[in-house]
């Protein structure tokens, strides 16, 4: 959706129609994909406003052209249910996570997530749900420090994400996965859903009598998406840029944030065990593709110093 001028006048003399026009553009084939939603408009007033407005947000809203091509494909997942394409793990990915990780309760085996709904709190509502906010938040808070201080890093971070993203993407559809929820909710027999649930993140909800998270999983259309858990790779490639980054005491925030995301997927039915492992595995191959290539080739290195040269202040 974005242009590479970077200049302060170069961006709406040279690139004048090419934002509108990949925007009406985006409009219309969503429209025909997955429908409209608001979301769209608020995406297209946000990439246009910023590129218009001034030198500095224009060079701003094309280094996060790489976050913008990962919220644009995620939102058109829902016009393929991955379930559509391959049978969904439901009953296995249970039966796996209670033989590896089961808890015995009561003379039951137990998986973590059956365990921990006998044993909530109002603490540990509240902590989770603070937690699983964070999710994208941080992410996104991260990137934008490390475009105004540490640019080359960030397009290494964003491409990780990106990266992180992809190959999740690909799991979904080679391995639909049902999350806890559904079979405590649904049992152990498939049948298609297409709207979310909130989960132990409803108790969150109650206890603020806010519908933060209800509002959120009501338009969550990826419901057979469990493994990986994409909430327990982001913090993870978060952390390791932090640390990239020196961040200092920051690092154990960071730190905290990925452990209490770990512990919320699982805590709040989100996700077994097998998904946050899944979720890790993820973020660290994609640091690792990231990192290689950007020691051993050189032509991603040159798609780095584009990007750099499209985001860099005119002198």
């Amino acid at each position: 959706m974005l242009s590479s001028s970077s200049g302060p006048s170069a961006g709406p003399t040279t690139g004048r129609w090419l934002m509108p026009a990949l925007s009406l553009a985006y409009l219309l084939f969503s429209r025909f994909l997955i429908g409209f939603r608001s979301e769209q408009l608020v995406l297209v007033a946000l990439c246009n406003g910023c590129y218009f407005a001034s030198a500095t947000t224009r060079r701003f809203i094309i280094g996060f052209s790489i976050f913008v091509v990962f919220w644009v494909l995620y939102d058109y997942l829902r016009a393929f249910p991955n379930y559509t394409y391959r049978a969904v793990d439901v009953a296995q990915l249970y039966h796996t996570e209670k033989d590896l990780f089961g808890i015995h309760c009561q003379g039951v085996l137990l998986t973590p997530n059956e365990f921990w709904l006998r044993h909530t709190t109002v603490f540990l509502d509240v902590l989770c749900g603070v937690f699983y906010l964070c999710w994208v938040p941080i992410p996104l808070a991260f990137a934008g420090y490390l475009f105004f201080r540490n640019r080359p890093l960030f397009f290494a971070f964003a491409l990780t994400f990106l990266l992180a993203n992809l190959l999740g993407f690909v799991v979904y559809y080679l391995h639909p996965a049902a999350p806890p929820w559904y079979v405590q909710q649904h049992g152990l027999q498939f049948q298609p859903l297409m709207m979310g649930s909130t989960a132990g993140l409803a108790r969150f909800d109650n206890y603020l009598g806010v519908p933060i998270f209800q509002a959120i999983y009501a338009k969550n259309a990826n419901v057979f998406a469990a493994m990986p858990s994409l909430h327990s790779a982001y913090p993870a490639v978060v952390f390791f840029y932090a640390l990239k980054n020196k961040s200092g005491l920051f690092n154990w925030f960071f730190l905290t944030v990925m452990l209490g995301i770990w512990f919320a997927a699982v805590y709040t039915s989100h996700h077994y065990v097998l998904d946050v492992m899944a979720g890790i595995s993820i973020a660290l191959a994609s640091i690792f593709i990231i990192q290689f290539l950007l020691a051993n080739s050189r032509h991603f290195k040159q798609v780095i110093a584009a990007f750099m040269r499209a985001t860099a202040p005119v002198e």
